[in-house]
């Protein structure tokens, strides 16, 4: 799963960042099956492909009541999936004659883009609706229509309670239903309630540019696959994104083409699981061997033979410019094999950050096969030795959930370990919740008590935050190649950007000599490599000193 935001790391119990496993408490309604209780039937394929009237209930637009070019409100919530999941509907709603306000009064349409992963984030999205029944009652009395809609896994998986519970809710629509929006905004303006959370096998939106949200920005993230075959028992995103499904690569270079000739210095490729990436798009493509797992792992579904895999993905992106960096999330672990040539690519290309996410969920080999991650302890381990080994330098991330059904405390010291003895760099942390349709919903009992979710995920995060400020203290002396992202948001004096660790670093806006042969002092600006001397470090920050100028490919000639 995908981490969320980047500024978000190990930031404790209020807002921790997938992209790894983030679960929830029950919701209403909601009742784990106890331990002496008949199990029911587990999820099927069913919970992926609803082509009966739950999957598609909006009626087709009477004649005449196709939308005007009204403006629409995005608000995005959750992974960075969810970000390019916006600028996926954006691009549609452009297309079909809509403009973007980020006024939220000025708005014809608001949508929000939500998470389904825990059920903080659902909390969220029912917090905001309440907000915005104030501003509809206020625009019904004014007579100036106002339609809401809910996107993405939220509305997959709650679209029946969305509609009935909150009558100010107009559209729902699923992942896989953005093209549908503008016919559903027709039925909405009608005044009826229209939803299309109908799950896709083949839906990728490979024909759409996604339009960026933040224009003139230095990073971008472009989507290469979709949905997640894992089923790993806690995770809720197989049953609110579907099957994994693969852009063709063409399409994809494409776009990261458009990218470079905007002046983005930094994509990263996203995916529920980005390393099983498999491009099956033309024939010549689907007489490839199945790929070999990392040693010591296994899946709950069949080696899939055939497709351009992800190396051959990386390789030819990496290609496209050189002084754009290029990162990837998330992975799974089983997808390093030891003759991988992914971890090749990251040691041999200047212009691929050596920046790993490897999810490890917790450090017990039980809990782990409790959650069917596909390894153990002592597998994971040896991944993380031979990819150090592989990219010398490399930075690691990872997700770890706390408390997750039938951890107890011995697991959990073993999970404490873990942090301990990898040292990760960057950490996504989170206490777990149950969600409805997953394994462990009709399986497992959730059964470690709330306050001891909490206090193990304080001391998970309180070994994270001490391991990583020593990995980062190391770097302190040393140049550090970053690119500026803008102003520091704590001073107006300072810039801020990201090194090849994805670690954020902090220096001063001053003028600088430029590398590449400019006499003349600059001011580095966003966009631009600079070299930062490292001169203190947290565990979530570095500070330096500006040194100078310069680009991906000189920097990476110096050395």
């Amino acid at each position: 799963m995908l981490p969320w935001g980047r500024a978000v790391r190990a930031a404790g119990l209020l807002r921790s960042g997938p992209g790894a496993a983030r679960r929830a408490r029950c919701g209403p309604g909601e009742r784990p099956v106890g331990r002496g209780a008949a199990l029911p039937a587990g999820p099927d394929l069913r919970h992926f492909l609803r082509g009966d009237a739950a999957g598609e209930t909006a009626p087709e637009p009477p004649p005449g009541s196709a939308p005007g070019a009204g403006r629409v409100y995005l608000e995005t919530y959750g992974c960075q999936m969810n970000v390019n999941d916006t600028e996926i509907a954006w691009a549609i709603l452009q297309k079909n004659g809509y403009r973007r306000t980020k006024e939220l009064d000025e708005a014809d349409v608001i949508l929000l883009v939500t998470c389904s992963v825990r059920e903080k984030a659902e909390q969220a999205i029912w917090n905001r609706l309440r907000h915005l029944k104030a501003l509809k009652a206020r625009r019904q009395q004014a007579r100036l229509p106002l339609r809401i809609g809910i996107l993405g896994c939220m509305a997959e998986r709650l679209k029946e309670e969305i509609l009935h519970r909150e009558k100010l809710v107009d559209i729902v629509a699923g992942p896989d239903a953005y093209r549908d929006l503008p016919r559903l905004l027709a039925v909405a303006e009608s005044g009826q309630q229209a939803a299309n959370v109908l799950l896709s096998l083949d839906e990728t939106y490979a024909d759409i540019l996604p339009v960026q949200t933040s224009a003139g920005g230095t990073t971008a993230f472009v989507s290469i696959m979709r949905g997640c075959d894992n089923m790993c028992s806690y995770c809720i995103v197989p049953f609110t994104r579907g099957r994994e499904r693969s852009r063709p690569i063409a399409s994809i270079l494409q776009e990261v083409r458009m990218l470079s000739d905007q002046g983005v210095k930094e994509v990263t490729l996203l995916g529920q699981n980005v390393n099983s990436f498999r491009d099956m798009s033309e024939v010549q493509f689907q007489s490839a061997a199945a790929p070999v797992l990392s040693r010591g792992f296994s899946t709950v579904y069949k080696a899939k033979p055939g497709g351009l895999r992800f190396a051959h993905l990386l390789d030819q992106v990496s290609r496209i410019d050189p002084e754009m960096r290029i990162r990837f999330t998330s992975p799974h672990p089983k997808d390093f094999p030891d003759e991988a040539s992914v971890l090749q690519l990251i040691q041999e290309r200047h212009n691929i950050c050596k920046q790993l996410h490897l999810p490890a969920q917790s450090g017990s080999t039980r809990v782990l096969q409790a959650m069917r991650r596909g390894y153990t302890r002592e597998a994971y381990l040896e991944l993380v030795h031979h990819v150090r080994e592989s990219i010398p330098g490399v930075s690691l991330s990872s997700d770890f959930i706390a408390g997750f059904c039938g951890e107890t405390e011995e697991d959990h010291q073993q999970t404490v370990s873990l942090l301990r003895e990898v040292r990760y760099n960057v950490g996504f942390l989170f206490a777990y919740s149950m969600r409805q349709k997953t394994r462990a919903y009709h399986r497992l009992q959730d059964d470690v008590p709330a306050d001891i979710k909490r206090r193990r995920l304080e001391e998970l995060i309180t070994v994270f935050r001490e391991e990583a400020a020593r990995a980062n203290e190391a770097m302190v002396g040393q140049s550090q190649l970053v690119l500026v992202e803008g102003p520091s948001k704590r001073s107006p004096s300072e810039l801020c950007g990201r090194n090849d660790g994805n670690i954020k670093v902090i220096f001063p806006d001053a003028e600088t000599e430029d590398a590449a042969g400019c006499k003349a002092p600059v001011r580095a600006q966003p966009g631009d490599y600079v070299v930062v001397k490292v001169t203190s470090a947290s565990s979530q920050t570095l500070k330096g000193v500006l040194l100078c100028r310069t680009t991906l490919s000189g920097s990476a000639a110096s050395h």
